[in-house]
């Protein structure tokens, strides 16, 4: 089994930061590909960061110059450092890896159970 884990959510007033952890445990052979996605009230879920384990980096438009993505890929874990937060930053937050369990195992997408990022005006 892979388990991923979100920290790091909570409430913050616009303008200010917040820095989101994840981390997968369990059965991994390999993770490719980790990433952050949202989604927001009566929208649909979108992708807001990922990284692969080369450390290529992509960033929705509405997210670049402000959220910053790394991951430490000998603790399996990936962070989202969020700045100048604004309101319509406000989602449950997902953490997703393409994880590999094991050698016989086929690769396949696996996700956290969310943290809530509200933004205040």
């Amino acid at each position: 089994q892979v388990q991923l884990v979100e920290s790091g959510g909570g409430l913050v007033q616009a303008g200010g930061s917040l820095r989101l952890s994840c981390a997968a445990s369990g059965s991994i052979f390999s993770i490719n590909t980790m990433g952050w996605y949202r989604q927001a009230p009566g929208k649909q879920r979108e992708s807001v960061a990922t990284i692969t384990s080369g450390g290529s980096t992509d960033y929705a438009d509405s997210v670049k110059g402000r959220f910053t993505i790394s991951r430490d890929n000998a603790k399996n874990t990936v962070c989202l450092q969020m700045n100048s937060l604004r309101p319509e930053d406000t989602a449950i937050y997902y953490c997703n890896a393409d994880v590999k369990p094991g050698v016989l195992f086929r690769r396949r997408d696996y996700w956290g159970q969310g943290t809530q990022v509200t933004v205040s005006s």
